[in-house]
């Protein structure tokens, strides 16, 4: 590369992002059309008649049928349909880092997708106070959850109405990237800027600098310290910013279609499904690995938390289905190692501490725990509280919280609060902080589970796990693989569970030693001596599976088809060609070298799959109508 001065030049190449042209209306619509049918296809007669389908309705061969029929078969086994204009699937997966990615299955092309992520975002902003960060393509669109979101999935489909959301996307779109650029571009068109100074032309940087200005000048709010911005932006009846507004949500985005989109699910015309997976979905690997200009904040590419996904490349049908499961043995392996294991008095006492109480079952599984909790009794430690059927061994420092939860209840034997641990707490306040550290020692439990061993309605555990649940401590949902009802897990043992299972599924895919890849390859490509094949027929089979592989033309007739055919005949490969079996041609261009030209020899079907400029470059061409 040659370098020179510039002599003042400013750049041609601009350095801000772009964006990528939406599809068209008709356009999703026939993706959505193609997607209904494959699955049909599937639920009928499986991948077979979805490949049949492909062949015979779209006209492409095979291999390209068959693709499609796994890709969509592993997608439709991981997400329980496919998404289309009629099915919206939001699919939520924690990531490397601990956080959470929540996918959003919906084929309604990029303008639509684009306010729907921008005004979701929004609303999760002002819902949790977290800035989130979000992309959408044409088929999906991405929010990448912190350690802080915990909600139900399937409230996300609620958190946008159709009569409101217009002026909370207005006050989303002025902290995307697409008002900044839009401004510049109309402020340019409308000659409020200066292209030209001292008959030089402007540089695009201070062409951007200029555009800001003007910006604060008409819009201060817009570049204004958010410090000192309450409430929405007030936007001014200004023309610049009026049309950057209707370019940016007519143009860049599409609120009359995704209006619409909204009043079809309010309706219930559309079909919404919410799956918690262990891994990401085939369908959502576009998204996670999708360029800057479907970004719709800020951050950069090495920034993003979508970076932090591992998935697989590739899922057969079978291995998608278990996406949404959760390892058995994942589960029972968390819910050990967080439960105490106390060997001593003391360790009791940090364990009554820590899990808030511990009932009288938990006590007599192990036994010697039952001579501890004697012993913390009589120093005066610990105390035993009649609850409901049964009692609850408390710690000395947490008995202000009980005695707030269960009033007049009483003590055997009584004893006395440390004075550094008396204090008053609310009976909502101190229930929360019980139900709490119990679910950072027990794993996935019901609410039922959790309100038998205090004795107080489950509708206090569930009000007090909802609570939990708003600050991003607990989640819900049917996590052991029996579950049947509705159950309830700390968030970050939840995750050290996801990832248990996820570590299981790819230890089973081990990497071999070198010697046992070698002994495979040469069983798998006959060479080895006892899996070597006789006749010709038999050199049909051997001959497809080399078919690409470019060796000079001699070496096939003396070495590599002998060392994998006993008793090589080279008349045999001849009458193969003579058939319209075989073919010798050359697919790449000729070099003139000392090294010998190399040939190689492909079936006639394979033949048929080459392309116009490779078959011109052949070193033997077939004859229309003809085989040779």
């Amino acid at each position: 590369m040659r370098v020179e001065d510039a002599k003042g030049v400013p750049p041609g190449i601009p350095f801000w992002l772009g964006e990528a042209p939406a599809r068209s209306e008709e356009l999703s619509f026939s993706v959505s059309r193609l997607r209904k049918a494959i699955e049909a296809a599937l639920e009928q007669g499986g991948r077979e008649a979805a490949v049949a389908w492909l062949e015979r309705e779209v006209g492409i061969c095979r291999a390209a049928a068959e693709q499609i029929a796994d890709y969509y078969a592993a997608a439709c086994a991981a997400l329980g349909a496919l998404p289309t204009l009629d099915t919206v699937v939001f699919e939520r997966f924690f990531d490397e880092s601990g956080g959470m990615q929540l996918v959003i299955h919906a084929p309604f092309g990029s303008r639509v997708n684009r306010a729907w992520g921008l005004a979701l975002r929004k609303r999760f902003c002002r819902k949790f106070n977290f800035e989130l960060q979000a992309a959408a393509t044409e088929d999906a669109i991405v929010l990448s959850l912190s350690t802080s979101h915990s909600f139900p999935l399937e409230e996300v489909a609620r958190y946008l109405a159709s009569k409101t959301m217009r002026p909370l996307l207005v006050q989303a779109l002025l902290d995307a990237p697409m008002f900044a650029t839009r401004w510049r571009w109309n402020a340019s068109i409308a000659l409020a800027l200066p292209r030209f100074r001292g008959g030089r032309k402007l540089a695009p940087q201070l062409q951007r600098m200029e555009a800001e200005d003007l910006l604060a000048t008409v819009f201060p709010d817009q570049v204004a310290c958010g410090e000192n911005i309450v409430g929405d932006r007030e936007i001014p009846d200004h023309p610049l910013v009026g049309q950057t507004i209707v370019d940016c949500l007519h143009e860049a985005m599409d609120i009359d279609g995704f209006e619409r989109v909204l009043g079809r699910m309010e309706r219930g015309e559309i079909r919404v499904l919410a799956r918690d997976l262990t891994e990401p979905s085939p369908l959502a690997a576009e998204i996670l690995s999708a360029r800057p200009y479907t970004f719709l904040d800020d951050a950069p590419l090495e920034e993003r938390r979508t970076q932090a996904v591992m998935a697989r490349r590739w899922l057969d049908v079978e291995t998608a289905a278990d996406l949404g499961k959760l390892d058995a043995d994942a589960v029972r392996k968390v819910c050990d190692e967080v439960w105490p294991e106390a060997r001593t008095a003391d360790e009791l006492a940090d364990a009554l501490a820590t899990l808030g109480f511990l009932s009288d079952g938990e006590i007599e599984a192990r036994p010697a725990w039952h001579a501890f909790a004697d012993e913390l009794a009589g120093s005066g430690r610990a105390t035993r509280l009649a609850c409901g059927a049964g009692s609850i061994h408390v710690a000395a420092e947490r008995l202000p919280e009980f005695e707030a939860l269960m009033p007049g209840t009483p003590q055997t034997p009584a004893i006395e609060v440390p004075p550094e641990y008396r204090k008053s707490w609310a009976r909502e306040e101190a229930l929360v902080e019980i139900v709490r550290d119990r679910l950072q020692a027990l794993g996935p439990v019901t609410a039922s589970a959790l309100a038998v061993p205090l004795g107080i309605a489950q509708a206090e555990i569930d009000a007090a796990l909802a609570r939990l649940e708003a600050e991003g401590s607990a989640m819900r949902g049917r996590f052991s693989p029996d579950a049947t009802v509705i159950e309830w897990c700390d968030r970050r043992l939840l995750a050290r569970i996801h990832r248990y299972t996820v570590n299981r599924l790819r230890a089973e895919i081990e990497p071999v030693e070198r010697r046992d890849f070698m002994r495979f390859l040469l069983r798998w490509q006959r060479v080895a001596p006892d899996t070597r094949v006789e006749g010709a027929d038999a050199l049909a089979g051997i001959v497809s599976q080399l078919e690409g592989f470019e060796a000079p033309a001699a070496a096939w007739e003396i070495e590599i088809l002998p060392s994998r055919v006993n008793e090589y005949d080279p008349a045999w490969l001849d009458e193969l060609s003579l058939a319209g079996r075989v073919v010798w041609t050359r697919l790449a261009a000729p070099r003139y070298e000392r090294s010998r030209s190399k040939s190689l020899v492909v079936s006639a079907a394979a033949m048929s799959r080459c392309t116009p400029d490779s078959a011109r470059r052949g070193l033997f061409r077939l004859p229309a109508g003809r085989s040779k």
